[in-house]
């Protein structure tokens, strides 16, 4: 199969002119807080690694380079603001080449072009600082998976906005399994950065004043399916945001994971893409028609509330900071500057407001995420959006495991009675109700919350000799004799056979 991924991603090297925009005007509306920033290298050593361009046979361990921005106290002495060219300082040392002097930057990554236009972006400050300290408190995070073969910091204007609003973003660059170089968009490929995802989730529980119960996942173009992978494997992810990610457009890279499973995705998700392609484009590249109108993914989920935008002035590079400043214009579909920009901050803009909806459960951003793009304030020749509800799962009884958990296991037949009318389908087998009792009475810590499973056992088959011994068990293990005694005697006299309850009555007594 052809790759599509390749064909549909790739920045156009013909047709182009040169962009002129900057940080300044992009004027993404910082939030309250400082923004920290922080770079280093986590060593992955269940996995060996060769650097290609050594040129010899010599693999290490795996390693993992780690970019991270964060709600930060600012030390007027010590902390540094970065400078774009600070950030493709990281980018040289991701992209293998760290002792490559600066001023050949430009001219040796060939997506960053040099031109004067490039040049002026060099000195431009950010809104991060080095040598900060990451606030107290507890922030959601938002782990990143960026696009294909790409820079762990090729975002970091949006990373930025959004760190001042309260998140932290923790990213790791896309690179293959055993170099930097990725086979073209595999199953491999997916399966090895979400192998990287995973490493990032284990690597924020490090950090005190990150939110481990907030976690969302978003990925850019193939770091999209790399993240849609990992939030079927990990049912700990609450929100998942796709920047024209490749689930849409090379779905069977997706479904051909050992992991997929479309029931396990049941999480928000929002996917922003971009303008449609137009006709010529299409022709002249190569590119099938179906990629501007088929979404298999979003039209498949059930159990996700999901949603679905498009732009109508961004094309797929100026999903990026680094696209949005760096990349060549493609004068047949590209708009102008002015409006790249305009819309990535209305992007950047719909990101937080998900993100804040679904991890902060922030009612407003939960308006603004159910608003059509009208009623938002934005004109539908910018954006457009359509969205679908969850389908309710039917509710089993690990549901109502859960909803029992939430209040302590205390009067559970009177929740039996109120779910059951919600959810006429609800079934309680005595077998699991009969395991669930034991396993929290044998927990001399949880012992009351085993027996009132029980007496809701004994309300639903009160005939039942079994868990009359069971419940005289769990009083027997917790020296309560005079009760063990009472439940081993009904026990007996439902079923005369029962030699354990025999047993024991006869070791009560003695």
């Amino acid at each position: 199969m052809r790759s599509l991924l390749l064909l549909a991603f790739i920045l156009f090297q013909v047709h182009t002119s040169y962009g002129q925009t900057s940080l300044k005007e992009m004027s993404l509306s910082n939030g309250p807080h400082a923004v920290g920033f922080q770079h280093y290298t986590r060593i992955d050593s269940t996995r060996t690694y060769q650097i290609k361009n050594e040129f010899n046979n010599q693999f290490g361990y795996r390693p993992i380079p780690i970019s991270m921005w964060y709600p930060a106290q600012i030390d007027a002495e010590k902390s540094k603001q970065l400078t774009v060219l600070a950030y493709l300082e990281v980018l040289k040392e991701e992209e293998e080449w760290e002792n490559l002097p600066n001023e050949f930057l430009l001219d040796w990554f060939p997506y960053l072009w040099n031109t004067p236009e490039n040049k002026a972006h060099l000195p431009e400050k950010t809104n991060a600082f080095f040598h900060t300290t990451m606030l107290e408190g507890k922030f959601p995070v938002i782990v990143y998976a960026p696009s294909y073969q790409a820079s762990s910091i090729e975002n970091f204007a949006l990373f930025e906005y959004l760190a001042s609003n309260g998140f932290v973003v923790i990213s790791s660059p896309s690179r293959g399994a055993d170099t930097r170089w990725l086979e073209g968009g595999t199953v491999k490929d997916m399966e090895t950065q979400s192998r990287d995802i995973e490493l990032l989730l284990k690597e924020i529980h490090r950090y005190k004043s990150i939110d481990s119960n907030a976690i969302a996942l978003m990925g850019f173009s193939f770091g999209g399916v790399s993240s849609a992978i990992t939030s079927m494997k990990n049912q700990q992810i609450k929100a998942f945001v796709s920047l024209d990610g490749t689930e849409r457009y090379n779905y069977p890279v997706l479904e051909k994971s050992p992991y997929f499973d479309l029931e396990k995705m049941n999480i928000p998700y929002v996917h922003f893409a971009q303008k449609a392609i137009p006709e010529e484009v299409l022709i002249a590249d190569s590119i099938p028609a179906e990629l501007n109108h088929t979404f298999q993914l979003y039209d498949s989920l059930k159990y996700s509330n999901a949603y679905s935008y498009r732009f109508k002035d961004l094309t797929h590079s100026y999903f990026s900071s680094y696209g949005v400043l760096f990349a060549n214009r493609d004068k047949r579909q590209d708009k102008s500057d002015a409006k790249i920009m305009e819309s990535y901050k209305i992007l950047s803009k719909h990101i937080l407001q998900f993100l804040r909806a679904f991890l902060t459960a922030d009612k407003e951003a939960k308006v603004f995420v159910e608003n059509s793009p009208i009623a938002n304030g934005f004109s539908e020749d910018l954006i457009t959006k359509k969205g679908k509800k969850a389908i309710e799962k039917e509710f089993d009884y690990k549901d109502f495991n859960d909803v029992a958990l939430l209040q302590n296991y205390e009067d559970l037949t009177s929740l039996y009675q109120k779910v059951k009318m919600k959810h006429p389908n609800l079934a309680l087998q005595e077998g699991m109700l009969n395991t669930l009792g034991l396993r929290l009475s044998f927990d001399s810590e949880k012992i009351e919350q085993g027996v009132q499973v029980f007496l809701l056992a004994l309300h639903m088959y009160p005939t039942s000799s079994n868990l009359h011994d069971s419940l005289a068990e769990a009083y027997l293990y917790n020296k309560d004799y005079k009760n063990a005694a009472i439940h081993f005697e009904k026990s007996l006299q439902l079923n005369p056979q029962n030699q354990n309850a025999i047993d024991k009555l006869k070791r009560l007594k003695e």
